[in-house]
């Protein structure tokens, strides 16, 4: 349906329309081979790289309407459509195909005392809704993963991106026909309408899942009104815990690159707790780099004891995600304070413990209730590219279904398989 017709066809009707394609399109990628899978990621990369400067002129009517808009330099930054961005896409869809496809596999097979054979099969989920804003290059990454694991997917980018995301989307049409699946297999809205997305989340009739990709206001919205469910995360209150018997090199060098290599993603630390036996050793070092660094510091009494340069913590600075230079500090008796602390104001993001001690990092793995958990590393770790997954469609913090980074895997299911040979049940 193209941009003029859909002008005169109002939001509900359009929505429906979007939706029972979606739902049929599903049934089709769901027989689609590996290899026309990858074609179409192929394809599509190379249609990308041919079209780079239809693409950039796109981007550049974004990007006039934001300058006119005033929109903040941070998100005019995450607008922007570079050559390297563009490089990042391609190679996005290449790494996509050299992945292993989930869908199919066959796990568990067991012979059961009837002499039949359970096991699962991983499975496509079926329609993808994905609400997202600003960064075009999301289009790309949402439409790899989605085909890739057999999925049907309706994208819904930001309008200040509108043109861009229509681009980009002109790439993944060519790259679907050419590797001879239907176009409609990725649909990405081409208007910008707020009911649209009111419509996207209640359809649950077309729409199996909804991914939403943006800031707090955004997902809040989304899981307050969504009829579908939601795979998300509200924020990423992070955190880095220096036990008593860490060793303190690892712990500077751990904390710096926890909150300084990157500030505004959700894994990046934003609350320090350091247990009381070695505040007066550690954190005068901590404070040395992020003052190098000017991180603002918000500490609890105890801690404003030992720096100078702080400023005192408020409670609301215990459950702050800051995306930016800024780290609240406490000091803590130790294991159990740290995973109280932890489990109380922390985010059910990232968390990680810097001890040398092997019972107290197994108990801070069991007991710490968040959907990446780690020892002696930095919680920038947690990243689809960094676990292994290719990419990511985003990170879960919920329990059911996908946790943590939610790759290919997270955009399946799986369903019960019985092998039988004639067999009835006595």
């Amino acid at each position: 349906m193209k941009s003029a017709e859909i002008g005169i066809i109002d939001v509900t009707e359009y929505m429906h329309a979007v939706g029972k394609r979606a739902r049929a399109a599903s049934r089709l990628i769901n027989r689609a081979s590996t290899a026309h899978k990858n074609a179409a990621l192929l394809a599509i990369a190379s249609s990308i790289d041919t079209k780079r400067n239809e693409l950039m002129n796109a981007n550049r009517v974004d990007l006039e309407a934001g300058r006119e808009k005033n929109l903040s330099a941070a998100f005019m930054d995450r607008l922007e459509l570079t050559p390297a961005r563009i490089d990042a896409m391609i190679n996005g869809l290449r790494q996509v195909a050299d992945l292993e496809d989930p869908v199919g596999a066959v796990t568990d097979l067991k012979y059961r005392p009837s002499g039949i054979q359970v096991g699962k099969m991983r499975v496509p989920l079926g329609v993808i809704g994905i609400i997202y804003e600003s960064r075009p290059n999301v289009t790309c990454e949402a439409a790899s993963l989605c085909l890739k694991a057999g999925n049907a997917a309706i994208l819904r980018g930001g309008s200040e991106a509108l043109f861009s995301n229509q681009a980009i989307s002109e790439c993944v049409r060519e790259g679907l026909s050419a590797a001879e699946l239907h176009v409609d297999v990725i649909q990405v809205l081409d208007r910008a309408d707020r009911d649209a997305v009111g419509h996207l989340i209640a359809m649950n009739d077309y729409v199996d899942v909804i991914v939403p990709r943006g800031g707090r206001g955004l997902i809040e919205r989304i899981s307050a009104e969504a009829k579908v469910p939601v795979i998300k995360h509200l924020d990423g209150n992070c955190h880095v815990y220096i036990d008593d018997r860490a060793d303190l090199e690892k712990a500077v060098t751990v904390v710096e690159n926890a909150k300084t290599q990157r500030y505004g993603t959700c894994c990046t630390m934003e609350s320090l707790l350091v247990a009381r036996a070695v505040a007066q050793q550690a954190l005068p070092r901590i404070a040395a780099k992020f003052c190098s660094h000017e991180v603002e510091m918000r500490v609890c009494i105890e801690a404003g004891r030992i720096i100078d340069q702080a400023l005192p913590a408020s409670e609301a600075d215990w459950k702050e995600e800051y995306l930016a230079p800024i780290v609240s500090i406490k000091v803590v008796e130790g294991l159990d304070e740290a995973i109280s602390h932890i489990n109380s104001y922390g985010s059910q993001h990232t968390d990680s413990i810097i001890t040398e001690d092997f019972t107290r990092a197994q108990r801070f793995l069991r007991e710490v209730d968040s959907s990446s958990v780690m020892i002696n590393a930095s919680t920038r770790f947690a990243d689809g590219f960094e676990y292994g997954l290719g990419s990511e469609i985003g990170i879960s913090t919920d329990k059911l279904h996908a946790r943590g980074p939610v790759g290919l895997e997270g955009l399946t299911s799986q369903k019960y398989i019985v092998i039988g040979d004639g067999h009835i049940r006595t």
